[in-house]
């Protein structure tokens, strides 16, 4: 920083554990248990009962099992302490996971279009009343873990990660269910295709979404609830205040956004106030209106940018 010149203010409220997603292990555990439990009764089911739907409903909760392994893993290295080298710590990790989810439910979900596609081909005699019965442990299994990540979806892209993959799981489960019923009252047996296919087309758009979100964190976007020209405009209203330049506003991990801004300040202004206060006042003013607690502020006086663009020539 420069002497007089370049003063820094930051503070971050995460949550306790270090980031949103660590609030949430203890549910993100339980829920593992009881999709890798679901799982094995599903393939189980679907070989005995000869379901596609029901093994492709195995399949997708064996990713989402792996999901919910991977976001656990990346909170233990989330949470490890910040060096000299990584100033944020592992916070990062979670993200990461995150998309090495999207890719896997996308793998999944065509996986399971391209066997629905050649049941068609190749028909199969399904059971349908014990995939009735393995169809319903499944859906309520699935209504239990949704219950139980309900509140941290809304906080954390990797539980809305795992919280999307058991929304598909559910409505995977109740389509199980529909064709099975389908199967056993009319013995119409390409209904066992038609609910994969739902499954798969149900896991694709809602991976997309997440990966999309998992991007724009990653390629360092500004948080989707934060208008930049509105935090543009609300600190240039400070009285004082000339300019705003270098504004820069992301996200490193689910719930901690971060913002850094140049603000120059006419030099009377700074002499009759100080920069402490000035420094607060930019924090409450943020603070007050935008969900990001993690600010870092310069303040320069006029006709500094000026100098730094010379330094740099």
């Amino acid at each position: 920083m420069g002497a007089g010149h370049d003063h820094g203010h930051a503070h971050s409220h995460a949550p306790t554990g270090g980031t949103a997603t660590a609030a949430y292990v203890g549910r993100l555990r339980v829920a593992l248990s009881i999709t890798l439990t679901v799982m094995v009764v599903e393939i189980v089911g679907g070989f005995v009962a000869d379901s596609l739907a029901l093994v492709a409903d195995a399949a997708h909760m064996a990713t989402d099992a792996l999901g919910l392994g991977m976001a656990l893993l990346a909170i233990h290295f989330a949470n490890r302490p910040a060096t000299g080298n990584r100033t944020f710590g592992y916070a990062r990790a979670e993200i990461l996971a995150a998309l090495a989810n999207c890719l896997l439910l996308l793998g999944v979900g065509g996986y399971v279009l391209y066997e629905a596609i050649q049941r068609f081909v190749t028909p199969a005699d399904t059971e349908g009343g014990l995939t009735i019965v393995f169809g319903a442990i499944g859906l309520v299994a699935n209504m239990i873990s949704l219950t139980l990540l309900m509140r941290g979806q809304k906080e954390s892209l990797n539980v809305r990660g795992a919280f999307l993959e058991v929304a598909a799981d559910a409505l995977g489960s109740l389509a199980v269910l529909i064709a099975a019923t389908v199967i056993l009252t009319t013995g119409w047996q390409a209904a066992d295709p038609i609910a994969s296919l739902v499954i798969g087309l149900m896991i694709v758009p809602r991976t997309v979404k997440l990966l999309r979100e998992t991007l724009d964190v990653l390629l360092e976007s500004a948080p989707k609830d934060v208008d930049m020209s509105e935090v543009r405009m609300h600190i240039l209203a400070l009285d004082g205040v000339e300019d705003v330049h270098d504004l820069h506003a992301w996200t490193i991990t689910s719930g901690m956004p971060v913002l850094s801004a140049h603000v120059v300040v006419r030099s009377d202004v700074l002499s009759a106030i100080g920069h402490e206060k000035m420094l607060h006042e930019l924090q409450n003013c943020l603070g007050d209106h935008f969900d990001v607690e993690h600010c870092t502020f310069q303040l320069e006086p006029s006709g500094h940018a000026e100098h730094e663009a010379r330094l740099c020539h």
